[in-house]
């Protein structure tokens, strides 16, 4: 008997004008001194309702599905309210960030690398294709976790799809950029 039907509650395929940001998806880095991991911010317009109620429910699921390891030791099992949860609201933790503006965004991550293809569903391979600022849909999942002492629900990363070009953020400009205004009479003072 196959599994075909299955549908995972806890796993999301965000919006195709999901934009990603802090993008370490070519190779792991190593947050406070913790494993090494694939990590990437998604960016999620408050206007794409569907992928934040996927979010949601997904969240609501993984918390149901979780239940035994939240409670531990404990008595009873936190209310989600309690918990620390993945979906977080741009306008109120990133106010000063014009990416993060009228979205929310949730931080996903892995310890073995993303697969990462183009619009096609074709692989990149070329590791400047996916920069800070793209658009692409992300699919990822959420679990419950109940570690030295803290408790909630995260979101791990499966694979990204880019599907465009978006303006890159952060100050980091391109070399094309840098050297783009023609100003070469200093070069031979």
């Amino acid at each position: 008997m196959s599994n075909n039907n299955y549908v995972n509650p806890t796993k999301v395929i965000t919006g195709v004008n999901t934009r990603w940001s802090y993008a370490n998806v070519w190779q792991p880095k190593s947050i406070n001194g913790g494993a090494p991991k694939y990590s990437v911010s998604l960016i999620i317009p408050k206007s794409d309702k569907k992928t934040v109620e996927k979010i949601k429910a997904a969240i609501q699921a993984a918390y149901e599905e979780g239940e035994a390891k939240l409670k531990g030791n404990g008595k009873s099992v936190p209310p989600l309210a309690a918990l620390k949860t993945p979906l977080r609201d741009g306008d109120l933790e990133r106010p000063d960030d014009e990416a993060y503006a009228n979205s929310y965004f949730v931080n996903a991550n892995s310890g073995t690398a993303p697969g990462i293809v183009d619009a096609d569903r074709q692989p990149i391979i070329d590791t400047s294709e996916v920069y800070f600022g793209v658009y692409g849909r992300a699919s990822i999942n959420f679990y419950a976790f109940n570690s030295n002492g803290n408790k909630g629900i995260a979101c791990g990363l499966n694979n990204l799809q880019k599907i465009k070009d978006g303006e890159h953020l952060g100050s980091k400009m391109s070399a094309e950029d840098d050297f783009a205004d023609g100003d070469e009479d200093d070069f031979l003072d």
